[in-house]
C-alpha cells in the first residue's frame, strides 16, 4: 500500500487593497475644517498560517489511523496473496492432468478456473476500493477536525486570518513571527487525547 502523502488545499485565499480617497474641499470647507478620512492599515489584520503538511504528519489523529489502514492493507495484501497462490496451484495441476481427462472434463476445469480467475480479481479490486474509502474519510476527518479546530482557535486568540502554507501552494514567503504551526498541532493532541475513545474510533479490520 502506497505511503499516505495526501496534503491540504489553501484553506482560504484572501486578497487585500488598501486605498483611501478625499476630495478637495471648496473654500468654505477649507474655512471650516478638513472633510475625515477613513483608511484601513495592515497592522489592523491579526493574521497566522500553519505549515499544513508538519500539522498533518504530527496529528496524533492521523498518524493513529493512517497506521491502522496501513496494517489493514497488509492483511488484505496476505490474504489476497494466499489466494493467488492457491489459484496458481490449482493451475498448475490442471496442466499436469488435462492429458489424462476427456474433452469434456478439460473443458469443465477451464471454466471453473477462468471463473475462479473472474473471482480473485474482484476478491483484489474489492479490497482496493475498501482501502480507498478509508483513505477518503480519513481526509475528510481530518479536515473537519482542524477546520473546526482551527475557528474556535482563531476565536480565542483574536485572529482574523489563518492561511495555509504548503508547497507550491499560494504563499510563497511568510514571516516565522506569524508561524502558528507547534501551537497549533500541540493544542490539536491534546484535544485529540483528552477526548473518550469507542470502539468506532478505529478502523475496521
Amino acid at each position: 500500500m502506497k505511503k499516505l502523502a495526501k496534503v491540504f488545499g489553501l484553506l482560504a485565499v484572501v486578497s487585500l487593497s488598501f486605498y483611501s480617497c478625499g476630495k478637495p474641499g471648496d473654500s468654505s470647507t477649507a474655512e471650516n475644517g478638513t472633510e475625515s478620512k477613513s483608511q484601513v492599515s495592515g497592522s489592523d489584520l491579526k493574521i497566522a498560517y500553519i505549515l499544513t503538511d508538519s500539522v498533518i504528519a504530527n496529528y496524533e489523529f492521523f498518524k493513529k489511523r493512517s497506521g491502522e489502514i496501513t496494517e489493514k492493507g497488509r492483511k488484505f495484501e496476505s490474504e489476497l496473496g494466499t489466494r493467488a497462490k492457491g489459484f496458481e496451484q490449482e493451475v498448475a495441476n490442471f496442466q499436469q492432468t488435462a492429458t489424462t481427462m476427456t474433452m469434456n472434463q478439460a473443458k469443465a476445469k477451464e471454466e471453473d478456473l477462468v471463473k475462479k480467475e473472474r473471482n480473485l480479481m474482484t476478491y483484489r479490486d474489492n479490497l482496493m476500493q475498501e482501502l480507498s474509502a478509508d483513505e477518503s474519510k480519513l481526509y475528510s476527518d481530518v479536515y473537519d477536525q482542524i477546520q473546526e479546530f482551527l475557528a474556535e482557535y482563531a476565536e480565542d486568540k483574536d485572529l482574523e486570518f489563518i492561511f495555509s502554507n504548503t508547497r507550491g501552494g499560494a504563499i510563497w514567503y511568510s514571516k516565522k513571527a506569524f508561524d502558528i504551526t507547534e501551537e497549533v498541532t500541540e493544542a490539536l493532541n491534546k484535544k485529540f487525547n483528552s477526548t473518550p475513545k469507542t470502539a468506532t474510533d478505529s478502523i475496521a479490520k
